[in-house]
């Protein structure tokens, strides 16, 4: 039964030639967990959803693939052979269900001798929607046919061959027809769902380099960050809108964590107008003066200022969890102001500027905050002296617990947020982890999964933290 009422969400993901993958299907749920040995292609899949919902979002695909996988070549199956014009490619799809039922999204991809979308097929409600195919390779578009149901069965017209032609559909069916309406629909839960999603990966070695919750520096390759050092490494969608479409917090249940998803974004979006300033996590002033949490968590600080004051019941149950995944006592984190001219080190430096017990007001010479913990009668603890694994349960909780308006991604404000349900992708859910660490990080993700407003998926080295966990899907690669 599909009312509306029914987030769209990816329910399956299609590799039909990506990387290692061939004619591969994964069924995906609220929460699914990824593992396998190495090789076996759990990060791909995680790349060819982010590829997805990057086009979605409206990114040209040069972009979106070259962010994610670096090169178009690097997305070709092994051992794939160019046909007789030298040309190699990889195909991806997905199933998006909701409102208008299931929907399904395939695409293929030309990388070699030029990267260019060469066909793109749109289904659902029993009908082929939209269709795309590359008839003259001297041109930069794609021949399109979408479906009508009027006068003429479908109407035709070209479309640039480097952008998600679903995502476009919008601007170009009037929706007069049953059949145009049925397109609009279809193309839009899919949109929605696919713009729906945040990439975090934090990064211990760049969230050390900060304290202050602005850019990182070079970092260093602390052994957790394998796949790199420095930079703020990927984000999902930083583009503001300038809309203040925010989901209030409703009443909790037994827990504290009642409510919708998002309740620690109910205040409005900072700044004034549209743009594409920061596209997908990109280090902007708007990011940092917003208090959005980027995808390598660099400005963790800078956003636990902002959670604390806008949810203190979502903040205590980020509390509960941290005391649970950290050594030593834990009764309290916040951000207090960081003084001008201080080492970074150690839990004076950040005593010496707290002022008042509980208290983030500026003090003189402070400039920006750090993140403390309050170890009760061993003092504070910057959270930069965690271990590698406490700091990225800390910085998968916080997203875990927040929403779209804390999270540097964009979420499509013409819908309302209580018809959006936020897709979570978390490659080495449980690095630097151990089993204890992972096992809570996961009984949280089950607890926030299971009120609806939260998706997802993850991969994890150790299937085993997921055992005896109903709700938790744990699909094995290169089995």
């Amino acid at each position: 039964m599909h009312t509306d009422t029914v987030r769209p969400a990816v329910t399956e993901l299609r590799l039909s030639a990506f990387k290692t993958h061939r004619g591969v299907t994964l069924p995906l749920t609220r929460l699914t967990l990824l593992s396998g040995e190495s090789g076996s292609g759990k990060s791909s899949a995680l790349q060819a959803y982010e590829i997805l919902a990057r086009l979605g979002s409206g990114e040209p695909l040069a972009r979106a693939v070259g962010e994610v996988a670096g090169s178009p070549a690097a997305c070709v199956p092994a051992g794939a052979r160019p046909d007789e014009q030298g040309r190699r490619g990889f195909r991806i799809g997905c199933t998006v269900d909701g409102p208008a039922g299931p929907v399904s999204l395939d695409l293929a991809v030309q990388a070699e001798p030029e990267l260019r979308i060469v066909g793109e097929r749109l289904t659902g409600g029993g009908e082929t929607l939209l269709t795309t195919a590359l008839t003259d390779p001297n041109r930069p578009t794609v021949q399109a046919a979408w479906h009508t149901a009027g006068a003429t069965p479908v109407t035709r017209a070209p479309l640039p061959d480097d952008r998600l032609g679903t995502s476009l559909l919008p601007l170009r069916v009037a929706g007069k027809t049953e059949g145009q309406r049925l397109v609009l629909a279809a193309a839009e839960q899919v949109v929605v769902a696919l713009r729906s999603a945040f990439v975090c990966d934090p990064r211990p070695e760049v969230m050390r380099g900060v304290g202050t919750g602005g850019t990182g520096g070079a970092g260093q390759d602390g052994g957790c960050g394998a796949d790199g050092a420095g930079g703020a490494g990927r984000g999902a969608g930083a583009r503001r809108s300038g809309r203040g479409a925010g989901s209030g917090g409703g009443p909790g249940k037994p827990g504290g964590v009642g409510g919708a998803a998002g309740a620690w974004g109910a205040r409005k979006r900072m700044g004034s107008g549209g743009g594409e300033a920061g596209s997908w996590g990109r280090d902007t002033e708007g990011a940092r003066g917003e208090g959005r949490l980027r995808s390598s968590c660099d400005n963790l600080p800078a956003v636990l200022e902002r959670t604390s004051q806008e949810c203190a019941r979502r903040h205590a149950v980020l509390v509960a969890a941290v005391r649970e995944a950290c050594a030593g006592p834990v009764e309290g984190l916040r951000a207090v102001p960081r003084q001008a001219g201080g080492t970074g080190h150690g839990a004076a430096d950040a005593a010496g500027v707290a002022g008042p017990a509980g208290s983030s007001a500026p003090q003189a010479g402070a400039v920006g905050v750090r993140a403390v913990l309050d170890r009760g009668a061993l003092g504070e603890l910057p959270v930069e002296q965690l271990g590698d694994g406490e700091l990225r349960f800390l910085a998968l909780a916080l997203v875990l617990l927040t929403g779209p308006e804390v999270l540097a991604m964009d979420p499509v404000g013409e819908v309302p947020s209580a018809h959006q349900q936020m897709t979570v992708m978390a490659d080495g859910m449980d690095r630097c982890m151990d089993p204890r660490q992972a096992r809570e990080l996961v009984s949280l993700a089950l607890r926030m999964t299971d009120r609806g407003h939260v998706r997802l998926l993850g991969t994890v080295r150790d299937p085993s933290v997921a055992e005896g966990l109903p709700g938790v899907q744990v699909l094995h690669l290169g089995v």
